[in-house]
């Protein structure tokens, strides 16, 4: 009912909510054009040509834009911490994290994930994949997953507000880093970053090694072919580890004095 109340304001005002919409797909753009730029440059970006990293750049854009939808307004965890407005949820039967989830629901930030939409198909229907009914549905699935990776890493990251209350940056590098780390192969990263970000942050798992495994390459770091099909386990131990840390961070609250 919070939601179907939050998404009628919304479309009471179509145009705004059409403008907000082409905002957002246009921010979403020039990450993509950022990329075509590069390739103006260069003939393959970490062993991988421009429909292939078009392939992850969807899959990551697609997935960021559901999160940021379902699981956004956590970014203003600290301001509902230092106000007291947190204490307000706990009074209530209902659990905290699925009421902030739809405490502030803004449809706008499907722009997001229509431009990578748009570009997903764009890339799949120009490149010559051997199609075969696992990698169909794995298209299907990725988006499904990667969100589930990208809220299990927002929910993660955003617990450590209740330690250290005024810490919004410190998610938002985890969060948003995350986004557009897994908008290139990982191949073009350093040692240490790829081996945070990929492996210690799951975000290998929403977009590599899902469009390996569709396009049927192997991976150039070495890792088995099976491993380009994990990304649905890793999805529910991300959630499953996520849930954990949040509960453990409400259990710990002592409110702020407010």
């Amino acid at each position: 009912m919070l939601i179907a109340a939050k998404l009628r304001a919304q479309l009471s005002y179509r145009v705004s909510f059409a403008l907000d919409c082409l905002g957002q797909a246009l921010t979403q753009a020039m990450e993509m054009i950022a990329i075509l730029v590069l390739f103006g440059r260069v003939s393959a970006l970490g062993g991988f040509a421009v429909r292939e990293v078009l392939v992850m750049y969807a899959f990551a854009s697609i997935s960021f834009g559901l999160s940021e939808l379902v699981i956004g307004d956590l970014d203003r965890l600290s301001r509902y911490i230092r106000s007291g407005d947190f204490d307000v949820l706990l009074m209530r039967p209902l659990g905290t994290l699925p009421q902030l989830m739809v405490a502030d629901v803004q449809l706008r930030r499907l722009g997001r994930a229509l431009t990578g939409l748009a570009v997903l198909g764009y890339a799949l229907s120009t490149m010559d994949i051997d199609w075969t009914a696992p990698r169909a549905f794995l298209v299907v699935l990725t988006p499904i997953t990667g969100t589930a990776i990208f809220a299990s890493i927002w929910v993660a990251a955003c617990s450590v507000t209740f330690w250290l209350v005024d810490s919004s940056e410190l998610p938002n590098t985890l969060t948003y880093g995350s986004g557009m780390f897994t908008s290139y192969p990982i191949t073009v990263f350093g040692g240490w970053l790829r081996k945070l970000l990929a492996f210690v942050v799951p975000g290998a798992f929403v977009s590599y090694y899902p469009t390996l495994a569709v396009l049927g390459r192997p991976d150039p770091l070495g890792a088995p072919g099976w491993v380009s099909w994990l990304s649905p386990v890793v999805a529910l131990v991300a959630m499953t580890a996520a849930g954990w840390l949040w509960r453990f961070a409400v259990r710990h609250y002592r409110g702020t004095g407010s």
